[in-house]
């Protein structure tokens, strides 16, 4: 299908990395296989008539050598249902703004295909849906309750305490019994409205944090993110090293757990972190890394999402 029409939600582009955003590398790949691409921000949706608009820019050119790398177009307001693929890819936080545009995005009725699904995205909090596979996980509890968390410290010892909807390492602290701040951390999170995640700490994070991306349930390429030493986490924009990795039987066997689910869900990319065997998060909203697997693999991530994207939905 060399005529595909594609519209993607996504962050403003201005603000993205070119060499490393996997949007981009999505982007690239249609452009490749002379698919029309458009481009627009939540901030460009409007409910019509129960018809969502949107003004958007569609991609005439992208070349992330180049310094203007990406050639748009004028706006053009536009029905969503006009397109054949919307593609979700604006990053988190997952607040109220999120979650309007999944309900808008539910509006879009018929044959256009959106990735991943709405209603699924909004319903799978990459720290939520991952609590549906406990036994995957290290110890962990999501709580607001200062005795609950008191007695999860006095059992661990040691633990990361992290924002239940955040994103890119933002507010992740490391802590113990015994830390004199302890308090102070815990009184920073109450302040906030949310629950929040306590987690026992995995000293294998020093070895790296496993990023594995999956389309359609399966497995198609790994990176892993190693922490500075002076650092717990291991996030590539806050200084970890991308570094080439396998997967191993427990990866795979992680994979094949969750394959069912992601499928039901119609939660077509997702990128998984494993930490020294254990899965912490299943990443449904805009998942990233496609650059370093395709660097060190000598893979194509995007070309094979959009090769499954037609022989699935097309």
């Amino acid at each position: 299908m060399s005529n595909l029409k594609i519209a993607v939600q996504m962050d403003p582009h201005e603000l993205l990395d070119k060499q490393a955003d996997s949007t981009f590398a999505l982007i690239e790949a249609a452009i490749k296989k002379s698919y029309k691409v458009h481009i627009y921000t939540v901030d460009d949706l409007t409910l019509e008539k129960n018809d969502l608009k949107v003004f958007c820019k569609e991609v005439k050119d992208i070349d992330i050598n180049k310094i203007d790398f990406i050639k748009l177009s004028e706006k053009k307001r536009k029905s969503l249902k006009s397109f054949d693929v919307i593609l979700i890819r604006q990053d988190p936080p997952f607040n109220m703004k999120y979650l309007t545009a999944t309900y808008l995005l539910e509006k879009v009725q018929g044959k256009t295909i959106v990735l991943n699904k709405p209603s699924s995205i909004r319903n799978s909090p990459e720290k939520l849906l991952v609590t549906n596979f406990y036994d995957l996980m290290p110890p962990t509890i999501i709580s607001r309750n200062e005795i609950e968390i008191q007695n999860f410290l006095e059992v661990h010892k040691e633990c990361i305490i992290k924002p239940l909807y955040g994103n890119g390492g933002k507010d992740v602290f490391f802590t113990s019994i015994d830390d004199p701040n302890l308090s102070v951390i815990i009184e920073k999170f109450l302040e906030q409205e949310e629950h929040f995640i306590i987690q026992k700490f995995i000293k294998g994070v020093s070895k790296g944090d496993k990023r594995i991306l999956l389309i359609n349930g399966d497995p198609v390429g790994a990176i892993n993110r190693v922490p500075n030493k002076s650092e717990i986490r291991a996030n590539l924009h806050i200084g970890g090293r991308a570094k080439k990795t396998t997967l191993s039987k427990n990866d795979l066997k992680i994979c094949r757990r969750i394959k069912k689910t992601l499928q039901e869900k119609e939660l077509f990319f997702a990128g998984i972190d494993v930490i020294d065997s254990y899965l912490t998060e299943i990443n449904v909203t805009s998942p990233t890394c496609i650059r370093e697997i395709d660097y060190f693999n000598r893979d194509n991530i995007a070309g094979k999402f959009w090769k499954s994207v037609i022989k699935i939905y097309f």
